[in-house]
Formats: structure tokens, sequence, C-alpha cells
């Protein structure tokens, strides 16, 4: 890298807990940066799940480097043995960190592409000598480039959500009753939000721990709320594990949301309906909705559906960039076998750095929940490890790049995924993955251990639900 060049800034795309932990890093080695965040505040994409409580404490989502920073201004950290919600971590934490690192931070700024200097994608002549050119719009349609030395792109998954199909793509009449849809986790004490749950039947689409809160939810609401019902659609069987690990999660209060999804369906607020995989969704004359699946069994028609398939990340500003990217996962080509829910549960994936996020275009870093594709079980300590390394080795320290400074719990119940197509063992009776008729299993003390493999609940939502 020319001289020039290295004295460009870093641009840190999102101010998000990696992005903004990515720039407390730099900041800390007396490196340049920018951090460009598209909304209108530090952690813009936490807060539309503000509502939503953390399963991980305050003692794992403060960043040290960053927590570095606060302490001269009067920050005291929150109780670390306490479990803060979306909207806690943004106003206590994020805000402040984006306050200290001042005109660094830059709000209402959206990236629309990333390349270098005169060199698209094509041409290998003197590319590695040219910065990055990072284009840029404003809220008020105002456009910019700007040059870098490197690119962290922190930008998450959270904008994009998977759809209903089990196929990738949306079913077929998913885009027609979207305004009966929703992606996101309701904020079920919004008087609002809440009367349009009310007295409802919904479908929840998703075996993570966004589905399980979501049915926990909507099962404290049918308490008060006479007819208040979750079909809950696992396009695979039960098992034992289908509620996640319980008392066993060395993380306790993902565990718990596993036992009150169990407890909702235990208490009739809830059916599973296993193997359905959904390719229709028709709209009635009453604007109900009957959900179809691939082998032309039909539900019988809801009022609502609740859609928590995981996300998957945007890669269109990057398109310019030589990226390696696994084509199962659209994680980094490194990163990927560590990470393959096909392979590994979340105990079983180990921290990592610099080395596992490069790309065939040096510079570049994917971190945070972008960097794990559609790969579901990221947890906020992963994303601060990921960030310490590249700064460090932006800064050129690759003793410290190379050196794993976190120890993540182990938890031994986010694998699984690799069963899909496992055959059951002895299955329930109609809870077969191939039963001619839709299959209610209601799972209670009662229900036979060992059903078919399900897939396993994930910390934001399973990209493989």
């Amino acid at each position: 890298m020319n001289a020039p060049t290295a004295a460009l800034p870093t641009v840190v795309i999102g101010a998000g807990p990696a992005g903004l932990a990515a720039a407390a890093h730099l900041a800390g080695r007396g490196m340049e940066f920018l951090v460009l965040e598209s909304g209108p505040a530090a952690g813009s994409a936490v807060r539309e799940w503000g509502h939503v409580r953390l399963f991980s404490t305050w003692s794992e989502l403060v960043d040290p480097a960053a927590e570095k920073l606060l302490s001269p201004t009067g920050w005291t950290a929150p109780d670390g043995g306490t479990y803060p919600s979306g909207a806690d971590w943004a106003d206590k934490y994020l805000q402040p960190l984006a306050e200290v690192l001042g005109d660094k931070v830059r709000y209402g700024t959206t990236v629309t592409g990333v390349s270098r200097l005169g060199r698209d994608r094509i041409v290998d002549a003197d590319r590695e000598q040219q910065p990055f050119t990072v284009r840029l719009k404003s809220a008020d349609g105002t456009e910019e480039r700007i040059l870098a030395r490197a690119v962290i792109d922190a930008s998450g998954t959270w904008p994009t959500p998977s759809p209903i199909g089990a196929d990738g793509l949306p079913a077929l009449g998913e885009h027609a009753a979207s305004a009966r849809i929703s992606y996101r986790i309701p904020d079920l004490k919004d008087p609002a939000v809440r009367t349009r749950y009310a007295g409802k039947r919904t479908a929840v689409i998703g075996s993570g721990a966004s589905a399980f809160t979501a049915l926990a939810s909507l099962a404290d609401v049918a308490k008060d709320e006479p007819g208040t019902h979750s079909v809950w659609i696992l396009r695979r069987g039960i098992s034992n594990s289908t509620f996640g690990g319980g008392s066993a999660d060395q993380l306790p209060a993902r565990g718990a949301l596993g036992l009150a999804a169990k407890a909702a369906v235990d208490a009739g607020h809830a059916d599973a309906v296993t193997g359905f995989r959904t390719e229709v969704i028709e709209r009635g004359d009453d604007e109900r909705l009957t959900l179809v699946a691939e082998d032309g069994r039909r539900l019988d028609p809801v009022d609502e559906v609740i859609v928590l398939t995981g996300m998957r990340p945007d890669l269109s500003f990057l398109s310019e960039l030589r990226l390696g990217l696994d084509e199962r996962l659209q994680a980094p080509a490194e990163l990927a076998p560590l990470i393959d829910p096909n392979q590994h549960s979340c105990g079983t994936v180990y921290p990592h750095g610099h080395r596992e996020l490069s790309h065939p275009e040096s510079g570049i870093y994917l971190v945070g929940m972008k960097s794990y594709g559609r790969a579901p079980t990221f947890l906020a300590m992963t994303g601060y490890e990921q960030v310490r390394s590249v700064a460090a080795a932006l800064a050129g320290d690759l003793e410290a790049a190379d050196r794993v400074e976190l120890t993540l719990p182990e938890t031994g119940v986010c694998g699984g995924a690799g069963l899909f197509d496992a055959p059951a063992t002895e299955e329930a009776d109609g809870g077969g993955c191939c039963a001619p008729e839709p299959s209610v299993v209601q799972i209670g003390a009662a229900a036979p251990a060992g059903t078919a493999a399900a897939e396993e609940p994930t910390p934001a939502g399973g990209c493989c639900a």
C-alpha cells in the first residue's frame, strides 16, 4: 500500500455493536476511521427489536476496548449479570459509545457501492495499490464518494429477512398477502400491535430463539384474550432438542426461551405442525390466509403469519469487489467450515479473526452478523473478537491479530441442521415429516421421545428454520 493510501481512514459500515466496537479498537490503536450509519442513531437496527430481551448478559455485550473509551466520560457499566432489552443495549451502551467517537460517526448515510479507485472487479493492474472508493447517499439524496485504505462491513443482516418458502424464495402469494405477514417478533406490549394478534389465529414459522419468543409472547396474550392461538410451523419434525438445551444451555436465558415455548404448547396455546414446507399462500375472501405445503397439504386458515426463518446478507453494494464467499452460506470461505450448521453446533464454533475473515480482495472484511452469511448462532462476543483481530491486523500487529482472546460458552444446542431429511425414530402418531394430512402435534409431558429430527434454536431467528 502506498503512503497516500495508508494515510486514508478505514471505513466502517454500520454503527451497530460490531461496527462501533471496530471503531473503538481502531481508535485505541490511533488509526483514522469513519463510521457510516444509514439510520438516524447508533444501533438503529437494534432499536427495531428494542422490545426483545437479549439472552446474553451485560457482561457479554460490552466490548473491552469500547469500555476503555467510555470509562473516562463517567459512563457506568450496567450490572454485568442482568439481561438488557435491545432498547437498553442501544440507549445505555451503543449511543454513548457513538457519542464518545464524535464526528467520526455519520448518520443518515447509506453505502451504495464499494470498489477500487479506477478498477472494477475485472482489472488486475495495480489493483492492490489503489484505495477503496465508497459511494454514499445521504438522507437528502446527496451522493458522495470517499476514499478509504480499508473497509469493515458491519452492516448486519437485519434489513433482509428470509422469506417463507423452504426453497429460499418467497412462497407463491407471499407478496400479495404481505399486509398480514410480519418478519419480526411482534411487540405485544404496544396496544396497536396487540390488537392485531389478540383473539386471532396466528401461524409462527421458524424454529429458533425468535420463534420461541413469539410463541411465548402470544401465549401470554392468550391468557387474557380468548381465541388467541398459535400454529407453530416446523419444516422438520420434533425431537428432544426441538426446544433447545433448556437447563443444559450455558446461556441460561436462551435455554429459558425454549422452555417458555414448550410451556405455551403444553398449555394448549399453540399447536405444532411438523414437516410442513410452505409453497403457496392463498388469501380468502375474508382476507384470512391458507398455507399450502409442497406436498399439497393445507392448514386451516389463519389471520396472521409471523415469519422467523432467519436473515441473509445484502451483498449487492459489494459486487465490484473480489470476495471469497462460501457458495452455500455466503460467509467468508475460510470461516464457513467453522460455522456450517450441517457440521457444527454453537459449542463447536471456536473464536476466529482476520485470517478466517479475509478475502482475495485485501483490506475488505465482513464482520459481525454479516460475516456468518446465512448461518445462525452468532453471538456478540464473537463479533467483538473478530473486530479486535481485524483492527490489529490493519495496524500491522499480526501477533495480536492471530492471538485468541475469547472463550465462548459451550451450548451443544445449535447443531443438527444437517439432519434435514433424517428418518424419524419412534415417530409420534401423525407427526412424521411426510404425513398425508397436516399433522398437528400436541407436545406435552407424555410426548414420545426421539421423534423426527428438528431444526435447532438460534439466537436471532434461525436461517434454516
